[in-house]
């Protein structure tokens, strides 16, 4: 099967047997393919499909069911046909996550932004982010909302050790470390409890899913407690504290929708 091709830039691609990889433009048509198509799955109007995986311009769909001969040919030339709508962006509460702004990098962020480091700290807190997609590692989520004056480089040489909780900047993302790791992104700050990010107890298990919007609040050194989830219909209240650091499970495609590897390079750790 070759690719077929839509308007705006959409493309089709096989992957393995059972799968399609949509191409998108850019970032926010992803994220708009992406809720379009948890819309036409909510409403029955998919075929079987296992797994929606966004990432930085794609979507995967893995495990597509074929009950008759050629029906994922068929599903990838209606996809390119769609009509999809902007993401809708009102109506969801934003999670609000603690940052103690003390990172290592914070100043060299701050010669790269031209302010000074204390205001690091209101610019960031004061942005308003969502999560893309989700991938990496568990619970990690690659959060957009910088304006393009403000994405920074990873650094030239990657950390062997990021500890879990860092706030860090690489590209147009913001990401939070849920476990420790190795990382080339530029650390900002931390936040007190990333325990809560990933808590496989819970339902879903990572905090931060795609489209959540989220917003950084700069708290004291001594600051804790629970993160609250999502004040959306079903999902009140805070989340109850993860023993540890979370519990993290063995593989990223865990994370969130699937875990999705991130592309391009930039979206790494």
């Amino acid at each position: 099967m070759t690719g077929p091709r839509g308007t705006g830039g959409v493309r089709v691609l096989p992957a393995g047997p059972h799968a399609l990889l949509v191409e998108l433009a850019d970032g926010e048509q992803a994220e708009a393919f992406h809720a379009e198509l948890l819309r036409r799955r909510e409403r029955g109007e998919l075929p079987a499909v296992r797994e929606i995986v966004p990432a930085a311009r794609t979507v995967l769909l893995d495990g597509i069911g074929e009950r008759t001969p050629g029906a994922r040919d068929r599903f990838a030339r209606e996809l390119v046909s769609w009509r999809i709508p902007p993401p809708r962006r009102a109506g969801r509460d934003a999670v609000e996550i603690p940052v103690v702004y003390d990172g290592p990098d914070l100043d060299e962020v701050a010669g790269l932004w031209g302010v000074p480091a204390a205001e690091v700290a209101a610019v960031h807190s004061r942005t308003a982010f969502r999560v893309a997609f989700c991938g990496f590692a568990p619970g990690f989520g690659y959060l957009t909302g910088l304006p393009e004056r403000l994405h920074v480089p990873r650094r030239t040489t990657p950390r062997t050790r990021v500890p879990a909780g860092a706030v860090a900047l690489a590209g147009p993302y913001t990401g939070v470390y849920p476990r420790p790791s190795p990382g080339g992104w530029r650390i900002i700050g931390r936040m007190p409890d990333p325990g809560e990010l990933w808590n496989p107890q819970r339902e879903p298990a990572a905090l931060l899913e795609p489209g959540t919007p989220v917003r950084f609040v700069a708290v004291g050194e001594d600051a804790g407690g629970a993160v609250p989830r999502p004040r959306t219909a079903g999902r009140p209240g805070p989340v109850p504290r993860a023993a540890g650091e979370g519990g993290v499970a063995p593989s990223p495609r865990a994370a969130g929708e699937g875990g999705a590897v991130p592309w391009p390079p930039v979206a790494g750790s």
